[in-house]
């Protein structure tokens, strides 16, 4: 028996509003997903290893299941100071941590953090690796080691503190004969400052104190300090210094196992570096701040670090930088760079700045009227 024409014109208009339906509901992917395995040079209480988190996961939300980065701590598979060979090795697919750490690789890499940079802050620096040269020259040095990695730098750091101290620094002499932990470039800025230098990773200093080991560190920020517990150890901190005024982060990859990623992963990757810098700028000024207050509630004195000293740093600078460069020519390459940067960029940053520590002052200083 055939169908009456009514129905059959019913049937097919069914059918066309099932197909359109279908045709208009999200596309998913059934791809499947893809697992990077990721090691931090940071502890696993840090804040810097939940930067790294951060941007695992900002990374995988946006990847919606086709790419899940897994970061582990430091330590996990390999040392801190191992985890850029690793990641060239294919023993890890990425990491987290900073470009000073490589510095015994070719002293160029402590240009990235280490020292004043002619006066430009972490942003500045990032403002020339991104669009001054930087990241081209970065990618040379890494080449020319026969490193097979992709790397991203993000993240620009708060200035760091000159260090605790079992006792406050007041001159230059002051620092002569100091057992000191720093990395980079610093190591040698401080030896010409007469410290003994011990370059350890994060989560060996507060012990190396404990012990007296070393007699002073330094390591970042009010947020770092208090978890890993330099307070238990030192009470007094020095603010402000140049020996790493504007340091970043690094995101790195094995470059096989990036390029192997479609274009639309290494996209989100791309992008999710630039989300998790600026999250992680804002997320350091609520921490750090915060942070800061505590301390000062434990007991530790802050002191800002005398201007005999910071004037010390730059003319040791001065002298580290000379001789690095006669040296070693990719240092004086990476070094002029970021000198014909800084003096455009940074006369333009000192002239448009106002002074916000005046409208602090105004409203929080002795003076301020009470509200």
């Amino acid at each position: 028996m055939t169908e009456n024409k009514p129905n059959r014109r019913r049937s097919l208009l069914k059918g066309a509003a099932v197909a359109a339906g279908a045709m208009s509901a999200p596309m998913v992917s059934m791809a499947q997903t893809t697992t990077l395995r990721f090691q931090s040079t940071w502890p696993a209480k840090d804040i810097f290893h939940e930067y790294a988190q951060d941007f695992a996961k900002k990374v995988n939300d946006m990847a919606g299941g086709r790419l899940k980065i897994d970061v582990l701590a430091a330590g996990s598979v390999v040392p801190a100071f191992q985890l850029l060979d690793a990641v060239a090795k294919g023993t890890l697919d990425g990491g987290h941590g900073v470009v000073a750490y490589w510095y015994g690789k070719n002293s160029a890499l402590a240009l990235w953090g280490s020292g004043p940079g002619y006066g430009m802050d972490a942003n500045m620096v990032l403002a020339w690796h991104n669009y001054g040269g930087g990241k081209a020259l970065l990618d040379e040095i890494y080449k020319g080691l026969n490193l097979d990695v992709a790397s991203y730098l993000y993240g620009p750091m708060p200035t760091q503190p000159l260090g605790w101290f079992k006792k406050p620094v007041a001159k230059v002499e002051d620092m002569k004969g100091l057992k000191f932990r720093t990395v980079g470039l610093a190591v040698d800025v401080f030896t010409d400052m007469g410290t003994a230098v011990n370059p350890l990773p994060g989560g060996e200093i507060v012990p190396a104190l404990d012990r007296g080991l070393i007699d002073a560190a330094e390591f970042n920020n009010a947020s770092s300090d208090r978890v890993l517990g330099f307070p238990d150890v030192a009470k007094n901190c020095m603010l402000q210094s140049f020996h790493q005024s504007g340091e970043q982060f690094e995101i790195l990859f094995n470059r096989g196992k990036l390029n192997a990623l479609p274009a639309e992963l290494k996209a989100i990757i791309e992008y999710g570096v630039q989300a998790a810098s600026a999250d992680m700028s804002w997320k350091a000024i609520e921490r750090n701040s915060a942070d800061y207050i505590e301390l000062k509630k434990a007991g530790v004195k802050f002191y800002k670090t005398p201007d005999a000293i910071l004037r010390a740093q730059l003319a040791s600078w001065d002298k580290t930088v000379a001789k690095k460069s006669t040296e070693n020519p990719m240092f004086k390459k990476v070094l002029d760079s970021q000198r014909a940067f800084a003096e455009r960029a940074g006369q333009w940053q000192n002239d448009y700045s106002v002074d916000f520590k005046m409208a602090y002052n105004h409203y929080f200083g002795r003076q301020a009227k009470k509200s």
